[in-house]
């Protein structure tokens, strides 16, 4: 399928636009595609994020890629062959499984290239798990977060280095800029979210389920009894209301369920990062990257992460932050002491490394050109 730079067109598949990640990543992608004047079109569920994509001058194609079926992802696959025909789409950017099968094939019987973004480190419990895993790792060209899911690749799948591009996800830092911050907007939080006046607030973003760490985090806390301390943890359950419920019944087994705050979604991340003394990532299973570590050292903050997965990239152990043992509630609240107890200039000290950090390599500016880059290398352009 020939092409020049005038009309290259990458055709996003993922399996609906609702929230994450990966939803949020395509929309940064259509935004960079655009603005290069190529054509960006996705193809997804749909989802509340539809509107977001057509806003960064992408267009969008509702086709079930979100069902697992196997014969939805062959029928999927014959759905994508004529939108590809139809719109002269010259790559496919496949970033989940179930939507990469069926772009994988359909790229075979068009010619289009067929590049994929593997997003997590995806669980194998289940016999026939890592074949169903493989496509992400069997694009032309397979872009990766972090040199730890790269070397997963290697070992799992096989993958050629030589295929693969470590594109570090990144942030926005004029939205994640302390400075850019108002007053009102931290103030308004804090009153919504009840703080205690004077209280150190430790900070916890993520889904609530049980692999981000979140009981971790409240065992810790009942090790700073001699702080005024107030946990707060940001994130949905999703509907798993028994999991939130848990995390309620521990804090009040363990005597601390007066500083726990179970606040869901935030809808205002720099101010609740502003607001935050310190900032925990707390997972106990490895994460391919972990944006709310980059998100929290914009703004300046000490972050505590656990010390597997990305994380250990991101996170300079003293000197842009701390990583502790993954599940170690003992060593997370005393990494959380030696955070809240760093005089004020060296805290200060310790914001400004950590956002000079984010600014040289994790921005969403870099992310998307290295992307860019790798279509225009895929098409001979580069």
């Amino acid at each position: 399928m020939g092409t020049t730079a005038g009309n290259i067109t990458v055709l996003q598949v993922l399996p609906s636009l609702v929230t994450g990640g990966v939803e949020r990543g395509t929309i940064e992608i259509t935004q960079a595609i655009a603005a290069a004047g190529y054509t960006a079109l996705v193809a997804s569920a749909g989802g509340r994020l539809v509107p977001a994509i057509e806003h960064a001058g992408g267009r969008h194609f509702t086709l079930p890629l979100r069902s697992r079926n196997p014969m939805t992802i062959w029928s999927n696959a014959a759905r994508l062959e004529r939108l590809i025909r139809t719109e002269g789409a010259t790559i496919v950017h496949a970033r989940s499984r179930a939507p990469a099968w069926s772009a994988s094939l359909a790229c075979r019987r068009t010619g289009a290239h067929f590049v994929t973004t593997y997003h997590g480190t995806y669980n194998e419990d289940l016999p026939f798990k890592r074949r169903y895993n493989s496509v992400m790792a069997h694009g032309e060209r397979v872009i990766v977060a972090s040199r730890f899911i790269a070397d997963l690749i290697n070992r799992q799948h096989g993958t050629d280095p030589a295929r693969v591009r470590i594109i570090p996800r990144g942030v926005d830092p004029t939205v994640f800029d302390p400075g850019a911050v108002a007053g009102h907007r931290v103030a308004r939080l804090a009153l919504d979210w009840r703080l205690p006046d004077g209280a150190s607030v430790v900070l916890l973003p993520g889904r609530l389920t049980s692999w981000k760490g979140q009981a971790v985090l409240i065992e810790a806390l009942t090790r700073l009894s001699g702080r005024n301390v107030c946990c707060v943890l940001v994130g949905s359950d999703q509907g798993r209301r028994r999991y939130s419920a848990g995390l309620i019944r521990q804090a009040a087994a363990l005597g601390v369920a007066d500083r726990l705050r179970l606040v869901g979604e935030c809808h205002d991340m720099p101010a609740a990062l502003l607001l935050a003394d310190v900032v925990i990532h707390a997972s106990t299973q490895p994460e391919a990257f972990g944006r709310v570590v980059i998100e929290a050292q914009a703004m300046g903050r000490p972050v505590v992460a656990s010390d597997l997965g990305a994380p250990i990239e991101t996170v300079e152990h003293g000197v842009t932050g701390w990583r502790t043992p993954p599940g170690d509630a003992g060593a997370l609240a005393a990494a959380i002491e030696m955070a809240l107890a760093l005089p004020p200039e060296e805290r200060q000290a310790l914001g400004c490394r950590a956002r000079a950090a984010v600014l040289r390599g994790y921005t969403v500016g870099a992310m998307q050109a290295a992307t860019l880059g790798v279509y225009r290398e895929i098409m001979g352009l580069a």
